[in-house]
């Protein structure tokens, strides 16, 4: 079928001619099945696709204009364009990027980064003022996450001991850094 034919049919389908349309469907719904398979990669979508195009064509038939350019070519664009919408939907929406401005970065800033590192200087410091075995305890317990009954088998003293141990340690370590 040549470009001048199918320009016939397109013109004709666009006066709403059932019999013309229907015979450009049989003579170019195979091209414009495989634009949109190769849009869209799944053979199910191209087959509904190629429907929603056909449709289209026999709607928007009035608005080709007639000229020296290929038909087929019109028609092409008309199936690419719609996989291209099909695959366009498929896709989750973005987020708009102004909402990013509301959240929250869980970093600690530069001039919290400063405060927690004095306090950490200081905290070592006023940990070293306590005996060692005090200070391991305190260490493992708050530091490492040790659990009291952990501690008081590895240091060898009863539980309660433990206990006690770390209650002072705590209330010395709040002296030295209310200091």
């Amino acid at each position: 079928m040549t470009p001048q034919d199918i320009t016939k049919l397109i013109v004709r389908t666009s006066m709403k001619d059932r019999a013309a349309f229907d015979l450009l469907y049989r003579q170019t719904s195979a091209k414009l099945f495989g634009v949109c398979l190769r849009v869209l990669n799944d053979r199910g979508d191209a087959e509904e696709a190629l429907q929603e195009v056909f449709v289209k064509i026999w709607t928007k038939a009035d608005r080709f204009a007639v000229s020296d350019l290929s038909p087929i070519s019109w028609l092409v664009a008309i199936a690419r364009n719609h996989a291209i919408d099909r695959v366009r939907a498929r896709r989750k929406p973005a987020a708009d990027i102004d909402a990013a401005l509301d959240v929250a970065d869980p970093a600690a800033g530069p001039e919290a980064m400063v405060v927690a590192g004095d306090e950490s200087v200081r905290i070592h410091h006023c940990l070293e003022e306590l005996e060692k075995d005090r200070a391991a305890a305190v260490r493992g317990a708050y530091l490492k996450g040790e659990s009291y009954a952990e501690l008081a088998e590895r240091h060898g003293v009863p539980l309660n001991t433990m206990r006690t141990w770390l209650r002072r340690s705590l209330m010395k370590l709040r002296e030295c850094l209310e200091r």
